[in-house]
């Protein structure tokens, strides 16, 4: 499975990482010099929960957004008390 949030659909994404040196003209400085460009990888939280889908309990991998937006219905942990 790849690493993908189930309801938004997050996943990680390329970019650059620019080093830069000096300091700013608008501080009394020459200006900000890059000295470096490398790529990196912008990972999503993902996190896998157990959750309710079509009415199965089932291992999924959400993002944290998902879960504080409350778009993952999770399983009852245990029977709730009654009196008999």
């Amino acid at each position: 499975m790849a690493a993908k949030c189930y309801y938004t659909g997050k996943q990680g994404r390329l970019g650059n990482q620019i080093a830069r040196r000096g300091k700013a003209k608008y501080l009394g400085g020459v200006g900000v010099k890059t000295t470096g460009i490398s790529r990196r990888k912008f990972k999503p939280n993902l996190q896998k929960v157990r959750a309710i889908v079509n009415g199965k309990v089932v291992r999924i991998t959400v993002s944290t957004q998902a879960l504080r937006m409350g778009l993952v219905q999770k399983p009852i942990k245990r029977k709730p008390f009654t009196v008999a």
